[in-house]
C-alpha cells in the first residue's frame, strides 16, 4: 500500500456479500436455486436514490474497482484511475456499485463455489451464463440496494456489453449508458481466439473434465496459454513493439525451444503464470462463452437498431484507434444503430497506441471526455 492514500482515492474499502434465495432462471434453460454476489460501493447514496452508478467488469475483472482493501494492498482496484473524488466517476457526486459477476471466482457464486447439492465444488457442473443472465442478477442486487434506476451503467469491453444489455432488458432503470471499447457482438476472429484459449484449458491433463479442484490440482499450463493468447489481443502491435521490440533477455541466442530469449516471451510467460495462480479455469471458459453468445440483434432479424429501439437511456460510446480486439468500426456499428433508433448518443474515438487495454489506462484525452460526459449527468 502507498505510504499515504492519495487524496483522490476512495480509500480503504471492504467487500460486501448479498445472498439470494430466490431461484434465478438462466438463458441456458437451467436454474440457480440460490447464489451470492460480492460487491463494493464507493460514495454515498443520496436521499432521492438517484445518483447510483453500476460498474460492469470485463472478462477477468471483479468487484474491486477502486481504493484499497487493507495495508497488504500493493495496488488499488482495477479502475482506480476513473473512480474517486474528482475523477471521471466522481464519488463526491455518485454512489458507485461494482460487483463480481455470477460464474466469477472472486466471491460471487461460480464454478469454484460449493454446490449445495453435492457438498463439492461445482466445477464443470456450474451452468453456462450469459450477459443477459448477469444483468438479471444485477437487477436483483439493485432491488436489494433500493436502487430503482441507475444514473448510469458503465463498462469496458465485456462490461460495455452488459451496459448495453441493461438498456434493453430494463430500459426504465437506466438513464445513461457508457460503453467503452466494446462491440454489439464478437467477430469470427474474436470467437476463434476464444476457442483457442478454451482448447488450451480443456486439453490440459490436469483439467479433469472441469473437476480439477476435487483432484487437488489446477490446469495451470492450459490457463497460462489461454491468458497468453488473450493478452496478445489486448495490446496493439505498436504497443508491443514500443515496449519490447526484439529485445533479448541475454546477450546471445541459445538455439533451443525451452529458453526464454526475447523480452516479450518473458512478459507473456509472467502474465500467464501470475494469472493462473489467481483465476479459475472454469470461470475463464464461462466468461469467454458469454462473450461469444452476446448478440442482441439476433432476436430482431439481425437489426441492432431494432434491438436498441426499446432503450430510453442516453448513450456515450468510446473507442480507441489501435484496438483491434474491439475495433472502432464495432463502436461505429453501435453508434449507427442508436442513431437509426433515434437515441441520444455521443461518440469519441481516442487516438491511443495501447490497443484494447487502453480503456484501463489514464489517457488524458480519454479521461477528459469521460469526465465531461459523467459531469453532465443530473443527479
Amino acid at each position: 500500500m502507498p505510504t499515504a492514500i492519495p487524496a483522490d482515492s476512495v480509500g480503504l474499502v471492504s467487500p460486501k456479500v448479498e445472498h439470494f434465495a430466490e431461484p434465478l432462471a438462466l438463458a441456458c434453460g437451467r436454474t440457480l436455486d440460490s447464489y451470492q454476489l460480492i460487491y463494493e460501493t464507493y460514495g454515498e447514496l443520496n436521499a432521492a436514490r438517484s445518483n447510483a452508478v453500476l460498474i460492469c467488469h470485463a472478462l477477468s475483472g471483479h468487484h474491486h474497482a477502486a481504493g484499497f482493501h487493507d495495508t497488504e494492498d500493493r495496488k488499488p482496484g482495477w479502475w482506480d484511475s476513473c473512480i474517486g473524488p474528482g475523477k471521471a466517476i466522481d464519488t463526491n457526486r455518485f454512489y458507485v456499485v461494482s460487483l463480481n459477476n455470477l460464474g466469477g471466482c472472486n466471491g460471487s457464486t461460480g464454478p469454484s463455489s460449493i454446490n449445495p447439492l453435492t457438498g463439492k465444488p461445482y466445477g464443470a457442473d456450474f451452468p453456462v451464463v450469459t450477459v443477459e443472465d448477469w444483468v438479471n442478477s444485477q437487477a436483483r442486487l439493485a432491488d436489494v440496494l433500493g436502487i430503482e434506476q441507475w444514473a448510469a451503467v458503465v463498462g469496458g469491453s465485456l462490461g460495455g456489453m452488459q451496459a448495453l444489455q441493461w438498456t434493453m432488458s430494463y430500459p426504465e432503470r437506466v438513464r445513461h449508458c457508457v460503453a467503452i471499447a466494446s462491440a454489439p457482438k464478437l467477430s469470427a476472429q474474436n470467437i476463434a481466439f476464444n476457442e483457442v484459449a478454451r482448447q488450451a484449458i480443456l486439453s490440459d491433463p490436469e483439467f479433469h473434465g472441469g473437476h480439477f479442484l476435487e483432484q487437488g490440482v489446477i490446469p495451470k499450463r492450459g490457463l497460462m496459454l489461454a491468458r497468453m493468447v488473450g493478452h496478445i489481443t489486448y495490446l496493439s502491435d505498436d504497443a508491443m513493439g514500443t515496449k519490447f521490440g526484439r529485445g533479448l533477455k541475454s546477450e546471445k541466442l541459445n538455439y533451443d525451444f525451452n529458453s526464454v530469449e526475447f523480452q516479450v516471451e518473458s512478459y507473456l510467460r509472467y502474465q500467464g503464470e501470475e494469472f493462473s495462480s489467481r483465476f479459475d479455469a472454469n470461470t475463464y471458459l464461462l466468461m469467454t462463452k458469454a462473450l461469444d453468445y452476446f448478440d442482441p440483434a439476433a432476436a430482431h432479424d439481425d437489426d441492432l437498431a431494432g434491438a436498441l429501439s426499446c432503450a430510453k437511456a442516453d448513450f456515450c460510446v468510446i473507442s480507441f484507434t489501435t484496438d483491434w480486439r474491439f475495433s472502432p468500426e464495432r463502436s461505429h456499428e453501435i453508434v449507427n444503430a442508436l442513431m437509426a433508433a433515434r437515441k441520444n448518443v455521443c461518440y469519441l474515438e481516442v487516438d491511443a497506441p495501447q490497443g484494447h487495454d487502453a480503456f484501463l489506462i489514464p489517457i488524458p484525452r480519454y479521461l477528459q471526455a469521460f469526465r465531461g460526459y459523467m459531469n453532465r449527468i443530473v443527479v
